[in-house]
């Protein structure tokens, strides 16, 4: 067995693991309440969860397509206070990722806002067009003994006349940005199951391209579930590039991807649930940002 099927085969058995203890817990937890009338018992008072929040949101209005707008928050700490300590570095597990997808799936757009002055995170945005859009911020706090990584999530109203688009169904070969992109036959996907996906690329006078650093990877691999809006997200490393694959905390973080020459690109997938999904592969190919839409169907 290679050492990557290893890891994967480690971290399913682990997430399958951790399901069953979640399973049994409920379980216990279930009986415990259904017993307690009369029973003497003393069930504890538990005070409401102390979260993180998006603090200042604009726009809190719709806005219109075409048109830059700013979109502005800050990370607010359970203290009310807002975070103002991100981790930086080389690798992408870093300060913040804006991800912004249209409910139909048919657009998406991925920005690292910097972080100002106590903790205020602006980025010019134009959306592309009507529609619902679902904003996910994806927060790499710096806060020694908490979260590694969290994500925080707000909508958006576009104007005009919204007509979503179905999505395509799987095809291997894309064509985007003038590059074209061959994804190699594979198994099935299943969920909670990781998996590995090859994908060649070409550049438009048939040269295979060499990948260069974007956001602290070669390449993003970013997922989202039709309808429910489920994210997962990982990333195509350098070997041996620091600060690039596994992220401490976060198990989903190990199946991270590679690319060791020009034009090949291997994806790690660890999907949390089935169902169709949009894997959106984008990475900077000559000087300016490339995204080969693909969709995947993921088994139970």
């Amino acid at each position: 067995m290679k050492p990557r099927e290893k890891e994967a085969l480690v971290i399913n058995r682990t997430l399958r693991l951790t399901y069953t203890i979640g399973a049994v817990l409920a379980v216990i937890a279930t009986l415990t309440g259904c017993g307690s009338a009369g029973s003497g018992l003393t069930v504890p008072t538990v005070a409401p969860a102390r979260v993180y929040t998006l603090g200042g949101f604009q726009p809190d209005t719709q806005v219109t397509p075409g048109h830059p707008v700013t979109v502005s928050f800050a990370v607010v700490l359970p203290s009310g206070k807002p975070l103002t300590q991100y981790k930086t570095g080389s690798g992408p597990h870093t300060g913040v990722h804006l991800i912004i997808v249209r409910d139909d799936l048919a657009y998406i757009i991925h920005q690292h806002p910097p972080v100002g002055p106590n903790g205020l995170l602006r980025q010019t945005v134009t959306f592309p067009a009507p529609g619902p859009y679902k904003v996910l911020v994806d927060v790499y706090p710096n806060i020694p003994g908490g979260q590694a990584n969290f994500q925080l999530f707000r909508t958006i109203d576009v104007t005009g006349d919204y007509k979503p688009k179905a999505l395509p169904s799987y095809k291997a070969n894309l064509t985007a940005g003038g590059y074209h992109f061959d994804m190699a036959p594979h198994s099935a996907l299943h969920a909670i199951q990781a998996e590995f996906l090859n994908v060649d690329v070409t550049g438009p006078r048939g040269q295979k391209p060499a990948f260069v650093p974007w956001f602290g990877a070669l390449a993003h691999a970013i997922f989202f579930r039709e309808g429910s809006l489920d994210y997962f997200h990982t990333h195509i490393c350098a070997p041996n590039a620091p600060n690039c694959g596994a992220l401490p905390g976060v198990a989903s973080s190990r199946i991270s991807g590679t690319s060791s020459a020009p034009g090949k690109l291997t994806i790690g997938v660890l999907l949390p649930a089935p169902g169709t999904w949009r894997l959106f592969l984008q990475m900077k190919l000559g000087g300016r940002i490339v995204t080969a839409p693909y969709t995947l169907e993921v088994r139970s």
